[in-house]
């Protein structure tokens, strides 16, 4: 039997080994967690909607759980996330009639929410995903439809950007988004942040989530992404990566269990791409994991109801092939 080292010592001359949890995780993986983490974000627990769920209330009581057990294990800890698209309370955009407020006012709610927020977690954390999800992955238009948009217009990352390195001029701000590394978002990607850099927004990451799948991803796309943004001067972090055995566009298929042929292609995908993050450690500072091991992943939660199994340990928590493809170099 193979002994089963630690991923955040194995990669200690590398990068952080980060994992998102939650407090159930917490409570069912927290040996895991303390074996092969260094790095911890919040799944939900961070977002608008869960910290200021209503007006005038702010509840830090879960995401406080977090970073406690992480300071009390010497983790690092990314903040996750201040302006999205989603999970974000109503009360931010509307006027107590339900019709949607000015661009000022907007912007003070904004400066507000982030102020309270830094107040009180800054301290405790390492970077923050300052905008999520911004850019559109349809069509040929830069950003997405959202109320951020509709109301304080195409600069709202900017001025999202320039709050929170108003409120704290040390901690490091990222842009963080999915499929950034399939070449129609790359470029989209690249082309927002490069004129956010061009008018001089203080932005010093890009965050890449890694939500794929060992079916439509190719590791020519993520090595020609990684040299994309590193052409920009910036750190990148790989924020959220699972690896699931179903395509993207597969809504019919429900494994009972993942085929030996399967978990064979996932080991050597993930393999293959920690073999280009090492290659690339000179700007990938941080790897996270979104999810501990296959007993729970939002993926099983996400389009279709079914088991995904993406992580590098079963729903027993023991290691997968995939883990000791990640570990053996």
């Amino acid at each position: 039997m193979k002994e089963v080292i630690s991923l955040a010592e194995k990669y200690q001359d590398y990068f952080k080994i980060g994992v998102a949890i939650n407090p159930h995780v917490l409570n069912t993986s927290r040996d895991l967690i303390k074996k092969h983490f260094n790095s911890i974000t919040a799944e939900n627990e961070m977002k608008p909607i869960s910290l200021n769920r209503e007006k005038g209330k702010f509840n830090f009581e879960l995401a406080d759980g977090l970073v406690n057990f992480a300071k009390e294990n010497n983790m690092v800890m990314r903040g996750h996330t201040l302006v999205w698209h989603n999970q974000t309370p109503d009360h931010l955009f509307l006027n107590e009639d339900g019709s949607f407020v000015d661009k000022e006012v907007l912007e003070e709610r904004l400066r507000e929410y982030i102020r309270t927020v830094f107040d009180h977690f800054n301290a405790d954390l390492c970077c923050w995903d300052v905008v999520n999800e911004a850019v559109e992955d349809k069509g040929d238009w830069l950003l997405r439809k959202s109320r951020w948009l509709d109301i304080m217009g195409e600069n709202f990352l900017d001025v999202a950007f320039r709050i929170a390195r108003e409120l704290d001029p040390d901690i490091k701000l990222f842009y963080n988004d999915y499929d950034a590394v399939l070449p129609h978002k790359r470029d989209k990607i690249y082309t927002l942040v490069k004129g956010m850099l061009d008018r001089g927004v203080p932005i010093d990451g890009i965050g890449i989530q890694g939500h794929w799948n060992i079916h439509d991803f190719k590791l020519d796309d993520i090595k020609a992404a990684l040299d994309k943004y590193a052409s920009l001067g910036l750190e990148i972090h790989v924020t959220e990566l699972d690896v699931s055995i179903y395509g993207r566009e597969d809504r019919e298929t429900i494994l009972e269990a993942p085929t030996a042929e399967l978990l064979e292609k996932q080991a050597e995908f993930y393999g293959d791409i920690f073999a280009i993050f090492r290659e690339y450690k000179e700007v990938v500072k941080s790897v996270t994991f979104w999810g501990v091991a296959d007993d729970y992943s939002w993926l099983d939660f996400f389009r279709v109801r079914r088991k995904n199994w993406p992580m590098l340990f079963d729903e027993n928590h023991q290691p997968k092939e995939a883990y000791w493809r990640v570990i053996d170099f």
